[in-house]
Formats: C-alpha cells, structure tokens, sequence
C-alpha cells in the first residue's frame, strides 16, 4: 500500500502547485507524484491527468515523442482551471530508459515504436494506471474530467470506484520527429487523435 512520504508547496513556471509524494517507503528515491493547482476546488469534479515520466520528453525536450509538451499544456491547464496531475514513475512505458534507448536505436532501422518494443522482447505498454486509482482514493477524489487521449486510462477509471465525469483531449500538433510515433499511438493503441497527426 502508498501512502504519502512527504508534501510541500513548489512555484513553477505554470503556477503554483501542491507536491505530493507517495510511495511505500520512505526510502523510494522515486515516488509516484500528485501535483495540484493551487485553486483545485476537490468537492466538484476535479480535472485529473495521470502522467507516466518520460526523461527524454520532460528533462532533454526528445522530439521523437509530444510528452514534454504534454506534461507543460497539462500544468497550464491546471493552472488555469484547478486540477491535478498523476505523475507516475513508469518511463518508457514502463520499460525503464536503458531498454527505452535501445528501442530509439531500433526505431532508427525503421522499426516504429511498438515494433521495437516487442522485438526487444518486451511489451507494447506495460504501464499500469491502478496506483493512480489508489491515489485518487487517498485524496478522496471520487468525481474526475480526465485530460488524456488514451482509452486504456479512460478504462481504468471506468472500472473503478472514480466516477469519469468527462474526457478533454490534450492533443500536441505532430513535429516531423513525432509523426510517426503519434501514428502508432492511434493505429495501435487506438488514442482518440485528429485524422492528421
């Protein structure tokens, strides 16, 4: 079972927003976070984004993926509308950055993004959205507009004791770099995309 390790109240470049560390032990260097807008009014529906850590995206602004852009529109818009953002430790889609870099390196022989996955022997995704239930729950969040293109979190809240209250998109515009990657998420994974990409 989570719990929460430790809080504090951290400005950013978006606003200022409640840190919420959670994790079974003290000792986890990397705990799954809750980060909340500083007007989030929890006893209406809350706008929520689960958010899985993507270091290249996030920390070295990778072109290959929309994750890093997607991380800053989500604070903006929690910012502006209240909210909170589940960032959860699953880099890679919960493969882990060194067999994250192996699959770049495939995808640089033509394989796209599940293709290397899977030739590595891995999963297509193998993250899982349960501990961002578990969270919500500690929170007491029960009612949620969930910021995601992606059905599988559209699920994973369905089938839990959240109520989904809406879905907004949060759709970054394709780069060269990106292009392909945003294709395979909707071919493959079925993410509630434009037409164009």
């Amino acid at each position: 079972m989570i719990k929460i390790q430790a809080e504090a109240n951290v400005p950013t470049d978006h606003g200022n927003f409640r840190m919420i560390a959670f994790s079974e032990e003290s000792s986890d260097w990397m705990p799954h976070m809750a980060i909340i807008a500083e007007n989030t009014d929890l006893s209406k529906p809350v706008n929520v984004r689960f958010h899985s850590e993507c270091i290249t995206g996030e920390v070295f602004h990778s072109q290959k993926c929309e994750c890093g852009q997607q991380l800053d529109a989500a604070m903006k818009y929690m910012h502006e509308n209240g909210g909170i953002i589940v960032y959860l430790r699953q880099e890679g889609r919960n493969i882990g950055i060194i067999n994250k870099l192996k699959a770049y390196s495939l995808q640089e022989k033509g394989f796209d993004t599940v293709a290397a996955n899977l030739e590595l022997g891995l999963p297509a995704d193998d993250r899982n959205f349960a501990v961002a239930i578990e969270i919500l729950n500690i929170l007491q969040i029960k009612d949620i507009n969930l910021l995601t293109n992606n059905p599988e979190k559209v699920k994973f809240v369905r089938e839990s004791n959240i109520n989904l209250n809406s879905r907004i998109p949060l759709q970054i515009p394709a780069s060269d770099a990106s292009r392909g990657y945003l294709q395979t998420k909707k071919d493959y994974f079925g993410h509630l995309l434009d037409d164009e990409v």
